[in-house]
């Protein structure tokens, strides 16, 4: 049989969704990967008169080199959609439907070129490195966000290293953070490092801690959240907790413990037991706990506190000091991939939430309240 260009291109696109599909056996998706954007890989038109088919049937025939099962998979993980919307693999494709295969990566592109950009790099030998992501910095090109990112900027930081290149899936980062989030990610220079280190995240064995100060005062000093975590069906561009034996969405736990006390809000570190989409803000929205200044998640509007004009005044300047999401990848402990060393590393708070804690801290000192209501 010979290969066309094309068949080659789809071989490619299929290994991505086989990738995403057991992203976790790779350790690849990150705690809070990325905006929740879904990237368009395959588009098909259904034909004037055909007669209602199954969409994975329609898929499968569509896409010769994949497999029903593994097309049903999609479905189920919701990336096969239908006039912009996630379907079953039962849906019935009809005449003119739009029927897209949508993953959380962009389509694999050799375009990735190296961009002389700020990057803090934490640590680095000949087989990783451990770098220190900035709030609104995007981890990968993608929609809207070709230019500028993180791994335009690593490109750019191994330029002269020969055998790394920033096209090649089997090298670079091993997960993802958010743009709005700052904090530690590790990054593998050869395939046999990201691979060892993607199967300590598969394993739940690396070590990872978040802060992040959320709205409210929570009831205990610490606490476990189950919940799987799956796409919100009326936006896509955000995530949404199911029951744990629901069998929608991914298995997710996130730990907390309260750090510091601020009344209204609650500053807490956060412990991974797996690595979802947008997890840890998910996880805290699902509890009444949503993240300070997280738009997306309802953190934007005053939760808690005050109904005075000098109180409303006081929130918007926070808002104003970290216009994000308030939440830092703090801690990242990894088995080096060659020597087996226990690596391990912090990160300071950065000025925008270094600022924002302190605004808290004087607001809690002038206050003339001995004690705050626990909602």
């Amino acid at each position: 049989m010979i290969m066309t260009t094309e068949d080659t291109q789809n071989i490619e696109e299929l290994d991505a969704l086989d990738a995403e599909l057991t992203q976790d056996a790779l350790g690849t998706d990150g705690s809070d990967d990325e905006t929740g954007q879904l990237y368009e890989h395959f588009r098909f038109v259904a034909d004037p008169g055909m007669a209602p088919l199954r969409v994975d049937k329609f898929m499968a025939e569509k896409l010769p080199h994949s497999s029903r099962n593994r097309i049903q998979t999609a479905a189920d993980a919701g990336f096969v959609h239908v006039g912009g919307r996630a379907v079953k693999s039962n849906y019935k494709v009809r005449p003119g439907d739009v029927v897209t295969l949508m993953l959380d990566r962009p389509r694999h592109d050799t375009s990735i070129v190296a961009e002389d950009l700020p990057l803090n790099v934490v640590y680095e030998d000949s087989e990783l490195m451990v770098v220190n992501k900035a709030a609104g910095m995007v981890v990968h090109p993608g929609a809207g966000n070709f230019t500028g990112t993180l791994v335009n900027a690593i490109a750019w930081h191994l330029r002269d290293l020969k055998s790394y290149d920033p096209n090649d899936p089997e090298v670079g980062l091993v997960h993802r953070i958010d743009k709005d989030t700052s904090g530690l990610l590790v990054v593998a220079k050869t395939p046999t490092a990201k691979t060892a280190l993607g199967l300590q995240f598969f394993n739940k064995t690396t070590h990872r801690s978040y802060n992040a100060l959320v709205w409210g005062n929570l009831t205990e000093d610490e606490g476990r959240i189950e919940g799987n975590i799956a796409r919100d069906p009326k936006d896509r561009l955000r995530m949404t907790v199911m029951p744990p034996d629901s069998g929608i969405g991914k298995e997710a736990v996130t730990h907390w413990r309260v750090l510091e006390r601020f009344g209204y809000v609650t500053l807490i570190e956060c412990r991974l037991e797996t690595g979802r989409t947008h997890q840890i803000r998910a996880h805290m929205k699902h509890i009444g706990h949503p993240l300070f200044g997280d738009e997306r998640y309802g953190g934007m509007e005053i939760l808690r506190g005050e109904r005075s004009a000098t109180y409303k005044a006081f929130i918007n300047n926070c808002f104003k000091i970290c216009p994000r999401q308030a939440l830092h990848a703090r801690t990242l402990g990894f088995v080096h991939p060659k020597t087996k060393q226990q690596m391990d590393f912090t990160s300071d708070l950065p000025d925008d939430l270094s600022r924002l804690i302190e605004k808290w801290r004087g607001y809690m000192n002038g206050t003339t309240r001995d004690t705050f209501e626990i909602k």
